[in-house]
């Protein structure tokens, strides 16, 4: 193996950015952040391993975009680390967190060129703004500001990251458990995208390419009678409702499949399978709902959906405009957004012998647009 390996954190929840996007799914043209960070240090160098560490329900979507070994996060920056480093057995390691994403080449030699064993070689910016702690100014020139990537000794960072200390990045860890700690010149290039209002200050970044997405899905159920009727999430007065494991809502399980299929995000039994007793009658509202958070964190907004339901009972044009209300408050889109069409099985086959419905739906999305917030 060579030398050097390359760890990319792109766990996190981005809780503090503030967009629905997570920074990890910003599209670059048509990469996501973390694969555009990761090719951007791939052009520069040839590592022996790059292990992306990942969100776990994300994992099946980043491996649909390259192949690089990709890892599950932990609760913490610190387990995600662990996660990634059980992989990884290079003499040494660079460690980036893809909030890190302006990469400059000239740092990355820096570091590389400044390595030695059991040491954590670490970018660091001066103090320029005048600084108070606790109520009192502190004399700046004695303060530096610590950046990733870091690159470390492999065996000996994992080695002081078994203590049950958490820390905020590797130096700490070597510095707690008096490691070496070397300091080369950091880079402004390499500033940390934490809040949206950052987006634009950030050179490298590149919008997202207008690239639709459609997606296709059909669902089918039988009725039971005696069952509340549910359709597009709105309840219809019938003596007999759906056969389902959940409230069976035919036209909200067709939409979440082709909000899936667009955003290549599987199915819906997947994401609920109907073995799991936890969606024992589930609402389905509730379903659509985690399915379009998702979705939008993932890098996409919603165009359009369009749903043709096909039902000789019950009769469905008087609930259009409330299905289409109720649909687009949970998308969080217009209503304008949505089309609802009907039509009749001409009484063939078993919806015409009024044995159960069917739906058709079409989702078409486009990447999240953060370049015009």
């Amino acid at each position: 193996m060579g030398d050097f390996s390359l760890i990319l954190l792109a766990a996190g929840n981005s809780t503090r950015f503030g967009l629905p996007t997570k920074k990890q799914w910003l599209y670059q043209k048509s990469k996501p952040l973390w694969q555009f960070v990761a090719e951007s240090f791939t052009k520069n160098y040839n590592f022996s391993q790059i292990v992306i560490v990942g969100n776990q329900d994300e994992l099946k979507l980043m491996q649909s975009f390259a192949d690089y070994k990709f890892v599950a996060g932990g609760n913490s920056r610190q387990e995600s680390l662990q996660n990634a480093l059980a992989l990884i057995d290079s003499e040494y390691v660079l460690v980036n967190d893809v909030a890190r994403c302006c990469l400059d080449s000239e740092l990355l030699k820096r570091l590389l060129s400044a390595k030695k064993a059991n040491s954590c070689v670490v970018p660091t910016l001066k103090v320029s703004d005048t600084v108070y702690f606790d109520g009192k100014p502190i004399n700046r020139e004695k303060l530096v500001r610590v950046q990733t990537p870091q690159l470390s000794h492999t065996a000996t960072l994992k080695e002081v990251l078994k203590s049950n200390k958490e820390f905020t990045d590797e130096s700490s860890a070597f510095f707690a458990n008096s490691k070496e700690v070397i300091f080369v010149e950091g880079s402004q290039k390499a500033q940390k995208l934490t809040y949206k209002e950052e987006l634009k200050s950030l050179k490298c970044l590149k919008a997202p390419a207008n690239s639709l997405k459609v997606g296709f899905g059909i669902d089918i159920h039988p009725f039971e009678n005696g069952k509340q009727m549910v359709l597009c999430g709105v309840e219809i007065d019938s003596t007999f409702g759906f056969k389902a494991h959940s409230d069976g809502d035919v036209a909200i399980h067709a939409l979440i499949d082709a909000l899936l299929g667009a955003s290549n995000l599987g199915d819906i039994g997947e994401l609920f399978p109907d073995t799991d007793s936890v969606y024992k009658n589930a609402d389905s509202k509730e379903l659509l709902r985690a399915v379009t958070k998702l979705v939008k964190s993932v890098g996409y907004e919603i165009v359009n959906c369009d749903l043709s339901i096909v039902a000789q009972a019950p009769k469905i044009s008087p609930h259009k405009n409330a299905m289409r209300a109720t649909l687009a408050d949970i998308l969080e889109i217009g209503r304008n957004q949505i089309n609802i069409k009907a039509t009749t099985g001409e009484e063939l086959g078993f919806v015409g012998r009024k044995e159960g419905v069917v739906v058709y739906a079409t989702a078409t999305l486009n990447y999240y647009r953060w370049d015009e917030i």
